[in-house]
């Protein structure tokens, strides 16, 4: 009977090791790749008969059999944790064979989908949802103002200072319209080529007929009044470069008399100067009066460089007109000498010359101390950075005009008591020096404000310093302040928000309990999506918001400030 329950026993112990490879694959498919690879070595050691202890040459006891595996965890260089799992003991071999018959359990695989929004591609050319003005719904899609009354209406915050909001379109609502009214695309580019036709044709009328032009001008705004223009010369600079055009004309009339009548090099040179002096006050006039234009869309910065522009005109002026015939006729005079007639009128004329100019200047240094105390400058500073450069060459030039008279005077007193002519002749080559000299700073200065000039640092500091003061705000960079004369300042920053600063000033705006509601509300990602942008929008308008108010702040605490640009970084 032994060898048969031998034999029983042997076909029992290769049943169990085939279940056991059987259920350890079926656990190794339900762990990971690591203890997949443990089980396997596992299975792949040897028969599971030679691990299960006997106590018996035939048949060995079931009850307690375990088996160990190794399970190496990144815990630490080299640490092993020893995983022991226990498999069920069996008594009998009916235990076994019922266990044998038993199904095989498997664990439920669960997959998890995340739930992701699908990306919309919009293309190189997008406008849907643009938002444009009536007027150019009007003039681009050649509609009516009854077509426009038809479509949504949607009121948006206003780029401009002097409104708070005001009516936008939907560009895809007018495209729309503007096909209906016109039937196909094709005849509506065709009325548009036909209006641009007729638009060519008017301008080209207008521009042939000045006086057509100028009441264009006047009814579209582009041009001051005319009793603001004349009234810049009733003040300021203006009035300045008046007075000097006045006083230096009559003492240009009374040098050249005196010049006929005596034939004096240096009084030559101060007849030329004062008529020097007299055309470039006219172009300062010039400029003057066109600087107080209006911008217009040629020049949205308006014509406040137009001072400068001038200013330069009349240094090249002085230094070719002034300081050339000067020299020229010092060398003359030095190269062929004449005798002099009778000086006194010539000096009567120069000591009439040296009140009215000394007056004008007296003038201008009154104006120019003025300003600067205003800008709270020092007036040397001011003269040397050509703050004012109308104002500036009115000095410079009665500056020279006062040296020139005491340096003609000189060398003329020094010819009448001694006879020669040449004192005079050098005379004329000194004031010919200094206009050169004065032509050549009006040049320096002015060509310095035409290529755009800072203002001061402190003035920078305490404008970077009231933005980095704003809670929204993180931090400045990239800063520009570029005077643009006539006391108008152009800022320029890149500025870092505060993003949840913003956020919450949107959310104080807004009603917590129907917003929690609108969350509750959320159920699938399409809702969501809604949810988000609603008010992703909305974040954006509150964005905008806070630039428009950091911009009307920086214009009202520094009213020299004119343009404002504040570039989100």
């Amino acid at each position: 009977m032994l060898p048969g329950l031998a034999a029983a026993v042997a076909a029992h112990r290769c049943s169990w090791s085939s279940l056991c490879r059987l259920r350890l694959r079926s656990r190794a498919a339900a762990r990971g790749p690591s203890d997949r690879q443990e089980w396997q070595n596992l299975v792949t050691f040897g028969s599971f008969s030679n691990m299960v202890p006997c106590t018996h040459p035939y048949i060995g006891t079931l009850s307690q059999v375990k088996f160990y595996s190794t399970n190496v965890r990144k815990e630490g260089q080299g640490s092993q944790t020893l995983r022991v799992e226990k498999v069920p003991s069996f008594e009998t071999a009916e235990d076994i064979g019922a266990e044998l018959k038993a199904p095989l359990k498997q664990e439920p695989l669960q997959v998890r989908v995340k739930a992701v929004l699908k990306k919309r591609e919009y293309g190189s050319k997008y406008t849907q949802n643009n938002f444009i003005t009536g007027v150019r719904a009007i003039n681009e899609f050649c509609l009516k103002s009854s077509d426009l009354e038809q479509l949504r209406k949607i009121r948006r915050r206003s780029p401009h200072e002097d409104t708070e909001s005001f009516t936008v379109y939907l560009r895809s609502d007018v495209e729309a319209k503007s096909l209906e009214v016109w039937g196909s695309p094709e005849a509506l580019a065709r009325e548009k080529k036909l209006r641009k036709e007729a638009e060519i044709e008017y301008r080209e009328r207008l521009f042939r007929n000045q006086k057509i032009l100028r009441e264009y001008r006047d009814f579209l705004g582009n041009t001051k009044p005319r009793s603001r223009t004349a009234s810049v010369f009733f003040k300021g600079p203006g009035k300045v470069v008046m007075v000097a055009i006045c006083i230096n004309g009559l003492n240009c009339f009374f040098k050249f008399l005196a010049w006929i009548y005596t034939g004096s090099a240096s009084m030559f040179s101060e007849a030329i100067h004062s008529l020097s002096d007299t055309c470039n006050q006219g172009l300062l006039a010039l400029g003057i009066r066109k600087s107080v234009q209006t911008p217009d869309p040629s020049h949205p910065y308006g014509f406040s460089n137009m001072r400068y522009i001038s200013s330069l005109i009349s240094g090249v002026g002085i230094f070719m007109m002034g300081a050339g015939l000067s020299w020229y006729h010092g060398v003359m005079g030095l190269l062929h000498p004449q005798p002099i007639e009778s000086l006194l009128w010539a000096y009567c004329i120069l000591a009439g010359s040296l009140v009215s100019e000394g007056a004008t200047l007296l003038v201008a240094v009154n104006e120019l101390r003025r300003n600067a105390r205003a800008k709270g400058m020092t007036f040397y500073k001011y003269v040397m950075e050509s703050r004012d450069p109308s104002t500036n060459v009115i000095l410079l030039e009665d500056t020279a005009a006062v040296l020139g008279v005491i340096i003609a005077a000189t060398c003329m007193g020094l010819t009448s008591i001694t006879g020669n002519p040449l004192y005079d002749s050098l005379g004329s080559l000194g004031v010919g020096t200094l206009l050169g000299v004065v032509s050549a700073f009006l040049i320096y200065t002015n060509t310095e404000a035409l290529l755009g000039r800072s203002i001061q640092p402190e003035q920078v500091q305490r404008l970077t310093e009231l933005l980095e003061n704003d809670p929204s705000v993180r931090a400045i960079h990239d800063v520009k302040a570029t005077d643009l004369g006539l006391g108008k300042v152009r800022f320029k920053a890149e500025v870092d928000f505060d993003g949840r600063v913003v956020t919450r000033s949107y959310l104080e705006k807004q009603d917590f309990d129907q917003m929690l509601q609108e969350i509750q509300e959320v159920k699938t990602p399409e809702e969501l999506e809604t949810f988000m942008l609603k008010h992703g929008e909305n974040i954006i308008d509150t964005l905008g918001a806070e630039v428009d108010r950091l911009e009307k702040e920086l214009k009202k605490r520094n009213p020299e400030v004119r343009h404002v640009d504040l570039e989100i970084l």
